[in-house]
């Protein structure tokens, strides 16, 4: 067999690789779908959708990359989320060379925030470092509230923001599967992203991004109740976004750590905004 060939994904092969990925990833996604979602862009000077991988024409293997400039403690900084790592069985041998096309971009922080088992081993090859997975449960009560007020209308939460907020509202506004709130009151409001799903059987509210910990905490009881009387029974939120656990919560473990490589962010530098987890419905 000879050496597969790698390049870069361009808008002219994106049709290409996302036909391949309807083909072999695990999911049901049109390669329609693929093309929407993989063209998703935040960066000024995005230089490809990822690499593929060739042996004599034929796509064999390639990995998705969405590109983000974000403003991290007050510094731009450019992000590269992988997405979509899929290689045949006939060339998985060559999937490290895949990888290390992707993380050779100079200039970028690596994050792959779906990782199986064996990518997130080689991702660790790379000095990727692995972020906490444990996952917060906390029961949606219907208590009673004097503390801050939830605000779900879109008109009504773009008149409360301002700045940096407000950008990341507007930013994730067109994706129908994210839902968005911000509780507390004026000049103290945590924007909650968050998608439903189930626990145990129950629905549930699975949060993405919380812009403030501490502010979280204080307003846990109004957002909770209006969870609860909504018909979410549940809140589930990333134990390292916290910086306190409640009283009445468990700890979920035992998920694949997402990974990110870094010589200067800290795992509390990174969340999931301007990433696959925002821009694909999986």
């Amino acid at each position: 067999m000879a050496k597969p060939l790698i390049e870069p994904i361009t808008e002219q092969t994106l049709p290409e690789f996302a036909a391949f990925l309807q083909a072999n990833m695990p999911v049901s996604r049109t390669a329609q779908d693929w093309i929407v979602g993989l063209q998703e862009n935040w960066s000024e000077t995005r230089p490809n959708y990822g690499f593929l991988m060739r042996d004599e024409g034929k796509i064999v293997g390639g990995i998705g990359a969405f590109y983000a400039d974000r403003v991290i403690r007050g510094q731009n900084e450019k992000f590269c989320n992988i997405t979509s790592w899929c290689v045949l069985d006939s060339h998985r041998k060559y999937s490290m060379q895949l990888a290390m096309n992707v993380v050779a971009q100079p200039g970028y922080h690596f994050t792959d925030f779906s990782p199986t088992k064996v990518v997130a081993g080689t991702l660790q090859f790379f000095k990727f470092k692995s972020m906490d997975e444990a996952v917060v449960v906390l029961p949606n009560l219907p208590l009673p509230s004097f503390a801050g007020r939830v605000v779900m209308a879109p008109h009504q939460i773009e008149r409360s923001l301002k700045g940096q907020m407000l950008k990341v509202w507007k930013d994730h506004a067109h994706f129908p599967w994210l839902q968005q709130v911000i509780v507390g009151k004026p000049e103290d409001w945590c924007h909650i992203i968050y998608k439903r799903g189930r626990f145990k059987g129950l629905p549930s509210s699975n949060l993405i991004y919380v812009s403030d910990a501490q502010a979280f905490n204080r307003y846990l009881p109004c957002l909770g109740g209006h969870f609860f009387w909504r018909g979410m029974m549940s809140t589930h939120v990333e134990r390292r976004v916290l910086t306190e656990i409640p009283r009445l919560s468990a700890v979920r473990t035992g998920f694949n750590a997402k990974q990110f490589l870094s010589t200067s962010l800290a795992a509390s530098d990174i969340d999931y905004l301007y990433s696959e987890t925002v821009a694909l419905d999986l």
